[in-house]
């Protein structure tokens, strides 16, 4: 059987076409519940988009995200469906560094790049046609990423291997495909390969004199990722790591602050602003949902630090 075409969705008209009267009506509600679950840091909207998805024909949906960027995933997935909302922002500070850096000769190395979101914007023109590198370890993940590699072109490299402290082999476990991981010890995951950050380098795949933000969406894995990217993190890079919500230890900040030469930096929304902090307990007010994750960055980078500082002395490019 041939695959039905996938639904169009642009973000910035709100025209959604190619969908029957269910799939319109799934749409309205996915919305809605995206508005409504904003305010609550969208508690439960992955669990009920994903029960009505199963309502749904099998299909998927190609959302335009900017003139240049289309971001393609199953119709009524429960982790990105919220995309339908056009209110809503994803990673909104990660999309400010990315958006304001559109000047800048960078590579993005996108580690856990699940379906490739952010190497999909940041190689499109609005965001400075940028060189991206996609590393995903899962292989059902991967083939969505590798669908968003060529719907765009192929415009961004992507890599099939989970990002460690070292190079060899793990077991990829989880039930949800934005948060599988090869921490732990599972026995019946999927085996796959491990790379450490500084191995890009001496893989000849990156250079160690450029510019890189690092995206480091790696599950439970973090601080073995910047163990094995100590040499990459001396440069001018910037590390964009997540913080859970559910760690009142604040580890991942507290080894970034603590452990390594980085100046960690997270945004404040009290300030609205990236503010460079030495006192872990800003993230006791920050940190206010424990189902979400919060993007923190590392950087030892004169040049980023001082781009960051740009970035607060003007309050029109801040996170909106």
């Amino acid at each position: 059987m041939t695959a039905q075409a996938p639904i169009q969705f642009d973000r910035a008209t709100g025209v959604l076409e190619g969908a029957n009267a269910w799939e319109r009506l799934a749409a309205v509600a996915l919305t809605l519940g995206s508005k409504v679950g904003s305010n609550f840091s969208h508690f439960g909207y992955n669990a009920c988009a994903n029960l009505l998805r199963k309502m749904l024909p099998e299909r998927d949906i190609d959302v335009r995200l900017n003139s240049d960027a289309t971001f393609a995933f199953p119709y009524g997935d429960g982790y990105w469906s919220k995309l339908l909302n056009r209110s809503f922002a994803y990673e909104n500070e990660l999309e400010l560094l990315f958006r304001e850096s559109a000047d800048v000769d960078y590579t993005l190395l996108d580690c856990g790049a699940n379906y490739g979101y952010w190497s999909v914007l940041v190689s499109s023109a609005p965001y400075g046609s940028h060189r991206a590198i996609a590393i995903e370890p899962s292989s059902k993940n991967f083939a969505r990423l590798a669908n968003n590699a060529g719907i765009n072109g192929n415009r961004f490299e992507i890599m099939r291997c989970a990002i460690g402290a070292s190079r060899g082999t793990a077991r990829l476990s989880g039930t949800k495909h934005e948060a599988f991981s090869i921490a732990g010890a599972a026995a019946d995951g999927e085996q796959v390969p491990v790379i450490a950050l500084d191995n890009l380098m001496d893989d000849g795949r990156i250079t160690a004199g450029g510019k890189y933000l690092i995206k480091l969406d790696v599950e439970g894995v973090e601080i073995e990722a910047m163990k094995g990217g100590a040499r990459l993190l001396q440069g001018d890079s910037v590390l964009l790591c997540e913080e859970h919500g559910n760690d009142p230890r604040h580890t991942v900040s507290r080894y970034i602050l603590e452990q390594t030469p980085l100046k960690l930096i997270v945004h404040d929304p009290r300030s609205n602003r990236l503010e460079t902090v030495s006192d872990l307990s800003i993230l006791d007010r920050i940190k206010v949902s424990t189902h979400v994750g919060y993007n923190v960055f590392g950087t030892a980078s004169p040049f980023w630090l001082e781009r960051i500082a740009a970035l607060n002395a003007n309050p029109a490019r801040r996170v909106q």
